[in-house]
Parts: structure tokens; C-alpha cells; sequence
């Protein structure tokens, strides 16, 4: 495997471990598909481009490991998972039981004047997505479709929610991105999230659930098409 061009670290993120970057790095890499699935990752390929030393690659390794996303082959190295079906199944679910109340209560609590600086952020974003969606950058377009969930989740106030939906979307995300590759839909994304925002911003937390159950479900439809076309990528 020829490593992507993950480049150094930042060096301004003071506050965060160096453990912690490399995590970031690496999973980030996974889940924009950058790292294909079935493909072999290895240690020092890793600790060159992102220039540390290999014991953060490890303590990263674990972890992505315990999080299924990587797999360690006894004698011959670690292999990026394959997409699990069972795993965005049960990630799907949970994410919508999650992601669904959040943005009801976001827009239960929404106030026109405390949030406004919210609402502009996230009009922002999906601004920076249409010009992703121009580009065709799904990596792009999917980390930016991300923040626009947090930034509406965000308004809740739970810290603790948007931590477990973070590591709950790692095998979701993969599926995601490859659906955006595969069928084009982020004009669709898009005209989802502007709707949303709309909802949310006028308080109608009805509406908002509504709007949560179709952008969400729609990927139900298409994994079986994804699993067709690229057979190799997935297991179960």
C-alpha cells in the first residue's frame, strides 16, 4: 500500500496530545476512504508521513482496532476493515435514535438571538459545502457535513452526546462517503441541510424530526447497490 499524503502534524495543537492528533489522523484517513477498505496500513510508512515516532502509531493502532476499524493480521500486519454491514446497521440506528432528538431539542431550545451567531456558522458551512459539491470533493464535503451536525448539536449543551454520536459515525461515515463517490448525492445533502437549518431556526421541532427521519434513512436504499458494485470493500 502506497500511503496517502497525510503530511506532518500542526504543530499549534498544544492542547491535545500528540497521541491524540495521530488518532485524529489516521481515522480520518479511514473513514474518507483516502485508506481503502481490505487495504494493508503499516507502522513506519505511517510514522514517516506524519513525522513521529512510531510508538503513537501504535497507541492509534489500538485504538482504532478496539473501535473495529482497523484489524491486526497475526504475521503479516494491520489491514483497514472492510465495511461491515452489520456495524453501519447498528451504527445507522443508533445514530438516528440519537442525531433525531438532539435536533428536536436544538430546535425546542432554539432562541433567534442567543443562537444567531449558530445559525450563521452553519449557513456557512453549507455554503463551503456547495463549493464542495462543485468540486466533487466528497472528503471535503463530508467533513464538512459533519460540522454542520455538530454545530446544530451544539446547541443542547451535551458534551457528552456529541462524543458518542463522534465515535459512532467511524463505520456509518465510510458508507456515507463512498455513496457520495458512487451516486452523486450531495446535491441532495445539501437542500436536506438548508431545510434543516430552516426548521431548527424557527423553533419547529416537529417538522425538524420529520426532516431528520428522510435525510437520514436514505442510506438504508442504497448500501445494497454499493455492496453490488464494489464487492471487495465490504464483508458480513
Amino acid at each position: 500500500m502506497t500511503m496517502p499524503p497525510l503530511g506532518p502534524l500542526p504543530q499549534l495543537q498544544q492542547r491535545r496530545s500528540l497521541g491524540d492528533q495521530v488518532y485524529d489522523a489516521i481515522r480520518e484517513q479511514i473513514v474518507t476512504l483516502q485508506m481503502l477498505p481490505g487495504s494493508m496500513m503499516y507502522e513506519n510508512e505511517l510514522a514517516e508521513a506524519l513525522q513521529v515516532s512510531r510508538t503513537p502509531i501504535r497507541e492509534a493502532i489500538r485504538l482504532l482496532v478496539s473501535e473495529q476499524l482497523l484489524e491486526v493480521l497475526p504475521q503479516r500486519g494491520t489491514r483497514i476493515a472492510r465495511i461491515s454491514v452489520r456495524k453501519v446497521s447498528e451504527a445507522r440506528f443508533i445514530r438516528e435514535q440519537l442525531e433525531l432528538g438532539a435536533f428536536r431539542l436544538a430546535a425546542s431550545l432554539w432562541d433567534p438571538q442567543r443562537h444567531a451567531g449558530v445559525q450563521a456558522a452553519a449557513g456557512q458551512l453549507i455554503s463551503e459545502q456547495r463549493e464542495a459539491a462543485a468540486a466533487q470533493d466528497a472528503v471535503r464535503f463530508l467533513q464538512l457535513d459533519e460540522a454542520f451536525h455538530q454545530r446544530i448539536i451544539e446547541v443542547t449543551g451535551n458534551t457528552t452526546l456529541l462524543q458518542v454520536i463522534y465515535q459512532m459515525r467511524g463505520h456509518l461515515n465510510r458508507l456515507r462517503c463512498l455513496a457520495m463517490r458512487e451516486f452523486a448525492t450531495m446535491d441532495r445533502v445539501l437542500r436536506e441541510h438548508e431545510a434543516l437549518l430552516e426548521a431548527v431556526a424557527q423553533g419547529r421541532a416537529g417538522q425538524t424530526g420529520t426532516l431528520m427521519e428522510q435525510h437520514l434513512g436514505s442510506l438504508e436504499h442504497e448500501i445494497p447497490e454499493l455492496r453490488s458494485k464494489l464487492p471487495d470493500y465490504f464483508t458480513d
